[in-house]
């Protein structure tokens, strides 16, 4: 509590903002790294679906450990943020994932699906607790104004990590498997070659655990709780839950990467579909690109268009385009609906670090209780893809994809009136 509780160790105005600067440049790398790692998730799936024999809601599966991590661990991961402080928390997190990662190894030489659910999960328990936080301590670097703006900037690069996924995901895990051994089994050979991946991406995040508990990050005074006895209040509030906009912003959340996740899972399956494009596995996870790549460029747009339009309106224009755009790729076929459902990721850019922003709002000291609330509802990527999955077996996947529509309605509504509470 007492490092928390230590003002800035910049001096001066100029200092100070000098000191934010470096550490938004040293977020970036965080902010790339788990969305690198969460949109591997859309290229699992349908590799593991193919190597253990799933059904689609079998493979969704994937997303629910991975996302239901969320559920059980954000409030936790909350109360160590409050505990150790914004940096330390980070490289706990980074650890963690580290370690989830290096579980794949096992888990791929028994060739055992549960072991990479179990894998999975441990991975997205170190994700959440950074996401605990680096969303709120990005969002106190700097004024209140700019929060939006700043967020969606070093979501930008979350959105890079996104683009590169596929890529990466596709010539190390799809196209290799192609080429896997006829002399082990099918769960055998496709399971052998995410080992390598895997083992590259927990290097990576021990290395980076080790640059951040080096770096001499500000810490921030008034986004933490007292050491004094009692319940802290602020404007009248004794809790983050107490405040509307707060608990509208994490249903936001909720149907936002439920939305979003959802889209991205069936990709693969959607593109290779006759009627669509009637891609291979291999050439459709190269188009996800297009999908995440979207997220990024429009988060690079949407920071600068938020500098001068109020944050709930850019919010609000872009939800009502994805719903159109799913809508256009239920209706359609071809290359009009490939081309509608990729471009959702344009619109979806600035939908989590927009909604994340508004929802912590003036909480002060209860900032660290509502980022956990808010990553709690990152909950939505388990439930709903899973419930999609469900409807996808059973009236098909173009249909299933109503589903997003109704979460970017929400998503609509908070932007023009919810967050305003």
């Amino acid at each position: 509590m007492a490092m928390m509780q230590q003002s800035s160790t910049a001096t001066g105005v100029g200092g100070e903002q000098e000191n934010y600067r470096f550490a938004l440049v040293s977020l970036t790398s965080l902010f790339f790294m788990w969305g690198f790692i969460t949109c591997l998730n859309d290229i699992l799936i349908p590799h593991l679906k193919a190597a253990f024999s799933l059904n689609y809601a079998e493979a969704m599966l994937i997303q629910f450990c991975f996302f239901g991590a969320y559920f059980l661990v954000s409030m936790p991961a909350g109360k160590l943020v409050r505990a150790l402080g914004y940096q330390k928390g980070i490289v706990t997190g980074l650890l963690i994932a580290a370690l989830g990662c290096a579980l794949f190894y096992p888990a791929a030489a028994l060739a055992t699906y549960g072991l990479f659910l179990g894998a999975l999960f441990v991975l997205a328990s170190g994700i959440t607790i950074l996401q605990v936080a680096a969303n709120p301590y990005v969002n106190a670097l700097g004024s209140v104004e700019t929060a939006s703006s700043r967020l969606n900037l070093t979501q930008a690069f979350n959105a890079l990590g996104t683009t590169v996924a596929p890529y990466f995901g596709a010539v190390l895990i799809l196209s290799v498997a192609v080429e896997a051994s006829e002399s082990l089994t099918q769960a055998q050979a496709e399971a052998e070659v995410v080992k390598l991946p895997y083992l590259i991406l927990a290097s990576a995040l021990g290395i980076l655990a080790l640059v951040f508990a080096k770096l001499n990050l500000p810490q921030i005074k008034e986004h933490c709780q007292s050491g004094e006895q009692g319940e802290v209040v602020h404007n009248g509030k004794t809790s983050a839950l107490q405040s509307l906009h707060l608990v509208l912003g994490a249903v936001g959340i909720f149907v936002y990467v439920g939305a979003e996740v959802s889209i991205g899972s069936f990709l693969v399956n959607f593109l290779a579909q006759d009627d669509i494009a009637g891609l291979s596995e291999a050439s459709a996870a190269s188009y996800i690109t297009y999908y995440w790549g979207g997220a990024m460029v429009g988060r690079f747009i949407g920071s600068a268009v938020m500098q001068k339009v109020p944050a709930g309106t850019v919010l609000g224009f872009n939800a009502l385009m994805a719903a159109l755009l799913v809508a256009l790729a239920m209706t359609s076929t071809g290359t009009v609906a490939m081309w509608a459902i990729l471009g959702v990721g344009l619109f979806n850019s600035i939908m989590f670090p927009t909604i994340f922003s508004l929802a912590l709002r003036d909480l002060g000291p209860h900032t660290s209780q509502g980022s956990g609330v808010l990553c709690l509802a990152i909950v939505g990527g388990a439930i709903l893809p899973l419930l999609q999955g469900v409807l996808a077996d059973n009236i098909g996947i173009q249909q299933a994809f109503f589903l997003p529509i109704i979460c970017y309605l929400f998503i609509l509504f908070y932007g023009v009136k919810g967050s305003k509470f």
